[in-house]
């Protein structure tokens, strides 16, 4: 599972860090900063996360491709 933040659009309401904090995190008061590539054991609260988020900023996308091609 890959996701993508639209950081334009993201306001810091952080609801996201709260529900996925492995995957989420805030730099400073407004900075989001995440992880692209979810590992299986955090989709759910990424799902939760996507769904809680109140400006529709993340995405979720198509399942992660591994490294080795």
């Amino acid at each position: 599972m890959r996701i993508v933040v639209d950081l334009n659009r993201c306001q810091g309401y952080a609801q996201c860090v709260f529900l996925a904090p492995e995957v989420f995190a805030l730099h400073g008061e407004e900075a989001l900063l995440y992880s692209p590539v979810i590992p299986d054991d955090q989709r759910e609260r990424v799902r939760r996360a996507v769904a809680a988020c109140p400006v529709g900023a993340i995405v979720s996308g198509a399942p992660a491709v591994p490294d080795g091609h």
